[in-house]
This record gives structure tokens, C-alpha cells and sequence, in this order.
């Protein structure tokens, strides 16, 4: 894992304001989930959060590399790998338990049919076996297979992003392009058991490992070029912004399984914006205004668990009879409740690990000092 010391404040910050983001967005009830991304473009907090996930993966392997050589690196991918597929296990039973609680106390939830308890009754050693074998992903635990297959490919990859990035970004887009017709090739139930169709979405884990092994030199930052893309990029956001909000109907969920065109499109463009604001140093500042956020980006995989079970509750908590009455209300304090709860965990959590905890602290002291 990256050494503490060079961890970055911004990309911990932005991993932590997507895990938030992912949380209240499966509240139907929220009241901030009509401001987040996917109400005004044509991706979501998902492109970003698997972007932060390439780059995070390609610091690390870095880092461990530096210290202790490739063979420890990748010995460290494969237990990351297995750690991610303990986390979905547990995520999917969980979802699992979570449909159990609904049914057990007569809630009338949507809910309970995602969780797939209603298939784990008629069969459960068969769905047992689905889910263990990705065959079946249970609700919000359907993102993490996909991770378990980018922690494996991290040794393979980010040597290529280092030494032959042209190569690996053309081989990258090929297998985007393919994707819909390599969905056939996963282990599956049925055609959208895969939320998220990996060879597609290993695009956007890519374009993150590239981003950490191939950095934008400075002088590009500093050149008229890059001012004049900024303004093309925000252009391109707010037409997709405008576009968005005069759809009459929800996207195709086809067009996120498999990643499609507009969303890499609309992705890209924030992303650039995104990182000319870092360059300027407001994403830093925002980092040191909100070192909680932080937290909760550097305990991602906990912090992620964590918040699909409430996730569940909250959803459930704005549909009982209780909330009826004042829904905006409700859903409001559902979304502090959520916030507040991962902002704790995030907090304590790194408290168990007291090296990172006094390094974050010096980091931000630095920065704070700037």
C-alpha cells in the first residue's frame, strides 16, 4: 500500500466525497441526492469512483515496489484482491440479512426483492453458490466483483501504464468497444447480473492508473492550451448538464453496464475540470476544511460496506408510515444520519492505525501552513 506520507489529500478527499455521494444517492428518499451528479450529467459517482481506484491501485503498486520490489507488490494485489472479495461476501449477505429484517418485520419495501432473500428461501444452498460464484450479486454488493478482477490485473497493468501507456490505453478502448458482446462470457443468471460489465468498465479504471503513472506536467497546466480546454470541457458540461435535465425519462441501465460513449465523454470533461481545479489548490483547500471527508476516503472498502447496509435502512426508513407525513424532513435527517455515521467510521476507524492517522494530520498541517 502506499506509504502514509505520500498519500494524496485530494484524491482521499474525492474518495471520500463519492462514498458519501454513493450513500445517499440509494436513499430514494434523499433531499441531497437531487443535487448530486447524476441529476445533471450523464455519468455518475461510479466513473469516479473506479478513476480513484486505478489511481489509488497504480500509487500503491508504486509505492510497495520502491520499498520492497514487484514480487512483494504483487503478492500484496492478490491478498488485496481476496481482501475485496471477503468485503463482497460479507456485503452480499448483508444484503441478504437486510431483506430478511424487511420481510421479519412486515415493512413494505421495493427493497426486498434487490436484496434476492425471497430466491435464498426457495433455494439457499443453490443462490449460496450463484453469489460465491458471482452468478448472483445481491443489491450493492454488485460493484465489488469487478474489483476483485481489476486488484488481479493491477500487476499486468500498471507496468504497462508506466512503460507503454499508448499501448495499453488502445488496448483499453478495444476491449470498451467489445464489451457488450464479452458481457456473454461472465458467469451469470441472467443478462444484468453484472451492474457493471468489467470489460467496460476497466476503461475508467485505466484512464486512473494513467493518470498516477503518467502525470500532467506543470508547464501544460501553466500553457494557454490548457485554459482554452478548460473552457471547451465546461462548455461540453454544461450543454450534457442542459441535455440532462430536459430528459423526460430515466437512462437505460445498458448504457451504465456497459459504459457507454456519452458517459466516458461526460466523465472526461469533469474530470479535466476537476483537475485544473486541483492544480490551483482548491481542492486541497477544501481537503483541509474537511478532513472528515478524508477519512472516509482513506477507509474506502469499510466505509463502502458500511454504507450500503444504510444505505438499506435509510430507504426503508422514508417509506414507513412514521415519515409519511413529513418526507422532506425525514429524508433530510436520513441524509445527516448517513453522512454523520460514515464521517465516524471514516474518523475511528482510522484511529486503529495511528502511523496514518499522524501522517494525515501532518499532511494537512502542511498544507495548512502553505
Amino acid at each position: 500500500m502506499q506509504t502514509d506520507v505520500r498519500r494524496s489529500l485530494e484524491v482521499d478527499f474525492f474518495r471520500g466525497l463519492v462514498l458519501l455521494v454513493i450513500a445517499v444517492d440509494h436513499n430514494s428518499g434523499s433531499i441531497l441526492a437531487k443535487f448530486t451528479l447524476h441529476n445533471f450529467a450523464y455519468c455518475d459517482s461510479s466513473e469516479v469512483f473506479v478513476f480513484l481506484g486505478g489511481y489509488a491501485s497504480a500509487a500503491a503498486w508504486a509505492a510497495v515496489c520502491a520499498r520492497r520490489g514487484e514480487s512483494a507488490a504483487r503478492k500484496r494485489f492478490v491478498k488485496r484482491s481476496g481482501q475485496i472479495y471477503g468485503a463482497y461476501l460479507l456485503t452480499a449477505a448483508l444484503m441478504l440479512a437486510s431483506g430478511a429484517l424487511l420481510l421479519g418485520l412486515h415493512l413494505d419495501s421495493p427493497l426486498v426483492r434487490y436484496t434476492d432473500w425471497t430466491d435464498f428461501l426457495a433455494r439457499p444452498a443453490g443462490l449460496l453458490l450463484e453469489v460465491a460464484s458471482f452468478r448472483r450479486q445481491p443489491y450493492l454488493s454488485a460493484v465489488l466483483p469487478m474489483y476483485v478482477l481489476f486488484a488481479l490485473a493491477v500487476p499486468f497493468a500498471v507496468p504497462a501504464a508506466t512503460r507503454r501507456p499508448a499501448a495499453l490505453l488502445a488496448g483499453s478502448i478495444a476491449l470498451w468497444w467489445l464489451a457488450p458482446q464479452a458481457l456473454a462470457l461472465l458467469p451469470a443468471t441472467a443478462p444484468d447480473t453484472w451492474s457493471f460489465n468489467p470489460f467496460a468498465w476497466q476503461l475508467m479504471f485505466v484512464l486512473g492508473m494513467l493518470a498516477r503513472a503518467q502525470p500532467i506536467d506543470t508547464r501544460i497546466h501553466a500553457s494557454p492550451l490548457a485554459a482554452l480546454s478548460g473552457v471547451a470541457a465546461l462548455a461540453l458540461v454544461l450543454a450534457l448538464a442542459a441535455a440532462r435535465l430536459h430528459e423526460a425519462h430515466p437512462l437505460a441501465g445498458e448504457l451504465k453496464q456497459n459504459l457507454a460513449f456519452v458517459r466516458v465523454g461526460n466523465f472526461v470533461a469533469i474530470a479535466w475540470l476537476a483537475a485544473r481545479a486541483t492544480h490551483a489548490g482548491w481542492v486541497r483547500r477544501l481537503a483541509v476544511w474537511a478532513p472528515w471527508i478524508v477519512s472516509v476516503g482513506q477507509r474506502g472498502l469499510v466505509c463502502f460496506v458500511f454504507g450500503s447496509v444504510l444505505s438499506v435502512a435509510v430507504d426503508t426508513a422514508t417509506h414507513t408510515t412514521i415519515a409519511q407525513p413529513f418526507p422532506s424532513l425525514a429524508g433530510l435527517a436520513c441524509d445527516v444520519f448517513v453522512i454523520g455515521t460514515l464521517c465516524l467510521v471514516g474518523r475511528y476507524g482510522n484511529s486503529g492505525r495511528p502511523e496514518r492517522e499522524r501522517a494525515t494530520r501532518r499532511a494537512i498541517g502542511a498544507r495548512q501552513a502553505v
